[in-house]
């Protein structure tokens, strides 16, 4: 009697222990159905347009591409003008020349930069047929990726950052693109390049 009653106590340690064991070396049961699974399906939805919309907000394309006005807080983007670049109303003949420390300039409205490399004007990103993106999607790329202007041209000047934008993969840059071709057309003639004083 006495040592079925310690087999009795063994086994009331052992099996316990035993079941957790095997519980331990089972395979680890399936993941909870992931709550990224809805966010992926509404990126898929999302279109090229309005991705493309979402770089060219995020990237600062308005910061420079969209001339500034006066406004009750100091000067804010005139979006009736929304990515047209410098206007062509504004002449400027020769770069600015540097005042003490100061070696680099820009206009009121932000869509004019005086610096060692001369007077560059933000371009007219619209897809008006005359005076805005005159490229076709594979030269905008290229453009993005390598520094040349309308992808085949002249280097791209300050202050453009497109040594940041072509780090972005081909596809958002496409998708940059594609926005692009959807914001109406403003007609608007960006003077070309002034060279250094001197050049």
């Amino acid at each position: 009697m006495r040592l079925l009653q310690h087999r009795v106590a063994l086994l009331s340690v052992f099996v316990p222990m035993a079941i957790a064991i095997t519980a331990c070396n089972q395979p680890p049961a399936a993941p909870p159905a992931s709550t990224a699974a809805p966010a992926a399906a509404a990126a898929s939805s999302e279109t090229r347009v309005e991705r493309g919309k979402m770089l060219v907000i995020g990237g600062g394309c308005h910061d420079c591409h969209t001339p500034m006005k006066p406004g009750p807080n100091g000067a804010e983007p005139d979006m009736a003008k929304a990515l047209s670049g410098h206007p062509e109303s504004i002449t400027i003949t020769a770069p600015m020349k540097p005042v003490g420390p100061w070696s680099v300039a820009t206009n009121d409205t932000n869509t004019a930069w005086s610096g060692p490399w001369g007077v560059s004007f933000a371009a007219n990103l619209t897809p008006d047929k005359d005076t805005g993106l005159n490229m076709s999607e594979r030269n905008f790329v290229i453009a993005l990726k390598t520094g040349a202007h309308l992808g085949t041209a002249r280097p791209i000047l300050p202050p453009m950052p497109w040594p940041w934008y072509g780090q972005l993969g081909d596809e958002a840059l496409k998708d940059i693109y594609a926005y692009l071709l959807t914001v109406p057309a403003l007609k608007n003639q960006v003077p070309a390049p002034i060279p250094p004083a001197g050049k």
